[in-house]
């Protein structure tokens, strides 16, 4: 259970102060409208991933003797969390834009993330295959997963919402950006486990 806690933590972190669409939003709706507004937005991922999670699960439990696919899509997920990896290694923070002022802080946010690709690519190469491998070991260790991943992933985007309200420097300064980096070399790792487990089921190792 502490291996998906741990697991579920690094992504949710790592996933919630990655430079992206609703992180961006986050930010614009902080700098145009007020806090709460950047906290609406951050929350829209309970909203809108419920039906991928779902969906992602019921094609994965039907694939489970497929070991060639699940195979596949394991090398898959880790070249999605290895391309997270090198973002963050390589990031040098998150531009700022002030320019939007429309209203709807939680709907917008809630679009964002269904048209975004990020949350698809997730849950079918990484989160329902941990989500499934998780299950198979119990109950408690998929419970863990799925709610330490939605505490950081949404956590970490209200945090920066209210730094961002107090400090609109903050994400282009060195706490930030070496936290981005830090986490990137532990995602890059991540992806090479991954890689072994797709080789693995593939019956290449």
């Amino acid at each position: 259970m502490i291996q998906f806690f741990l697991l579920g933590s690094l992504l949710g972190l790592s996933a919630g102060i990655a430079p992206g669409p609703l992180l961006a939003l986050v930010i614009t709706e902080t700098l145009a409208h007020d806090v709460r507004s950047g906290i609406r937005v951050a929350l829209a991922p309970m909203i809108s991933d419920l039906p991928i999670v779902l969906v992602t699960l019921f094609i994965l439990s039907k694939l489970s003797d497929f070991h060639s696919v699940l195979g596949v899509i394991s090398l898959v997920g880790g070249g999605v969390i290895f391309k997270m990896g090198i973002k963050g290694i390589y990031t040098s923070g998150v531009v700022l834009d002030r320019e939007n002022k429309t209203q709807g802080s939680l709907s917008k946010g809630v679009i964002v993330n269904l048209l975004s690709p990020h949350p698809y690519l997730f849950w079918i190469s990484v989160g329902a295959p941990t989500m499934t491998k998780a299950m198979a070991v119990n109950t408690g260790s998929a419970m863990a997963f799925v709610i330490s991943f939605y505490f950081l992933l949404v956590g970490s985007k209200v945090i920066l919402a209210l730094v961002v309200g107090q400090s609109k420097s903050f994400l282009k300064g060195r706490v930030y950006v070496y936290t981005m980096k830090c986490l990137g070399g532990a995602l890059c790792a991540l992806a090479l486990i991954l890689f072994k487990d797709g080789l693995g089921l593939l019956g290449v190792l």
